[in-house]
């Protein structure tokens, strides 16, 4: 059976080469959802994406954002061309009766916060063995001041395990949209993703994944996290990972 694809919306730009991520056929719940989600971000919060020059053109890769509320994923899988795949906490999981059947469709894994979860990460790092594109959230839970927080050391462990490019994002409008918010209908404010270049840790893939190492990678993600948000909180430097 053919298969026709549908005209990439405005704002979306082309990848720089065939790229299996690209191009892969999306669940149809995701796909459903992001050529609905996209154009209204443009048109009522006046979404804009900046940095997408810093995306890989193929490959696996992480995406580690700054987390404000449940609009971060929104927005982050609308600024990306390709499918992305979410790391999420037991509670947003089961947020309602239908959330895990939503999630299950789009591919979101579930990950405990509270204990090691090495299920959780053997899924992950199958989605970037597959080619696939993960998104996580470094600082764990939802931020209620709107601060950028320290992270927390599951992304420096499937960075280092992986071996594959940590491309930093900033996300800002998101808290301001639904600061002092009762329900999920976020306010009309000016939404922002903006992406900077890869890290590559893959040189320490062969070291011992020592808490000094983790620590130190985590704080090279979140100090370039920091640096790319609008109000920049400087975080303690990481010490022992260049650049």
């Amino acid at each position: 059976m053919s298969h026709t694809r549908k005209p990439r919306p405005s704002g979306w730009p082309a990848p720089a080469v065939a790229s299996p991520l690209a191009t892969e056929r999306l669940p149809a719940l995701y796909a459903g959802l992001r050529w609905v989600v996209h154009p209204i971000l443009r048109r009522l919060f006046d979404f804009q994406v900046s940095g997408h020059e810093h995306l890989p053109a193929q490959g696996p890769f992480i995406v580690a954002a700054n987390h404000a509320n449940y609009l971060d994923g929104v927005v982050l899988g609308a600024a990306l061309p390709m499918r992305i795949v979410f790391l999420v906490m037991p509670r947003v999981y089961r947020a309602t009766p239908l959330h895990p059947y939503f999630h299950d469709h789009v591919g979101s894994i579930p990950i405990s916060l509270a204990r090691p979860d090495p299920g959780a990460i053997r899924r992950a790092l199958r989605v970037l063995d597959e080619g696939g594109v993960l998104g996580i959230f470094p600082e764990g839970p939802s931020s209620r001041h709107g601060r950028l927080a320290r992270g927390q050391p599951g992304v420096a462990l499937v960075a280092l395990r992986s071996g594959v490019p940590v491309v930093p994002a900033a996300i800002t409008g998101t808290f301001q949209a639904l600061a002092a918010r009762r329900g999920y209908i976020p306010r009309r404010v000016p939404l922002r993703v903006r992406f900077g270049p890869p890290l590559r840790f893959a040189r320490y893939s062969r070291h011992p994944l020592t808490q000094r190492l983790r620590a130190d990678v985590t704080g090279c993600i979140m100090e370039e996290i920091a640096t790319l948000l609008v109000d920049d909180r400087p975080l303690a430097a990481p010490t022992g990972v260049p650049r």
